[in-house]
Parts: C-alpha cells; sequence; structure tokens
C-alpha cells in the first residue's frame, strides 16, 4: 500500500467519524428538545394539581 492510499484510508476514515459525531449531536440535540418540551409540561402539571388542591382545601374548610 502506497503513502498516498495510506493518506486517503486516513482521510476516509475521518470522514466517516465527523458523520458519527455529526448524527450522534443530532440525536442528543433532539432527546434534549423532548426533555425541555417534557419538563415544561410537568410543571405544568404540578402547578396545576397544587393549584387544585388549594382551591378543594379551601373549600372543604373556608366555605
Amino acid at each position: 500500500m502506497s503513502d498516498t492510499d495510506m493518506q486517503q484510508a486516513q482521510y476516509l476514515k475521518i470522514e466517516a467519524e465527523i458523520a458519527s459525531l455529526n448524527a450522534t449531536t443530532t440525536k442528543l440535540h433532539a432527546e434534549t428538545q423532548k426533555l425541555n418540551t417534557e419538563n415544561r409540561w410537568y410543571l405544568l402539571v404540578v402547578g396545576s394539581g397544587a393549584t387544585l388542591a388549594i382551591v378543594a382545601f379551601a373549600r372543604l374548610f373556608l366555605g
């Protein structure tokens, strides 16, 4: 195998690694977006539940 062939093989290997890293980065970004969305919904549900609990408590004991 000549020096040029070895350089070409190394270049192709590096290109494949870069493509793999780009795919991994894209996947992680999508997962992060999903978690951020779920986190917002979680806060909304917890806040709504707490509000309803306070209203129920007030209705039972205050009026």
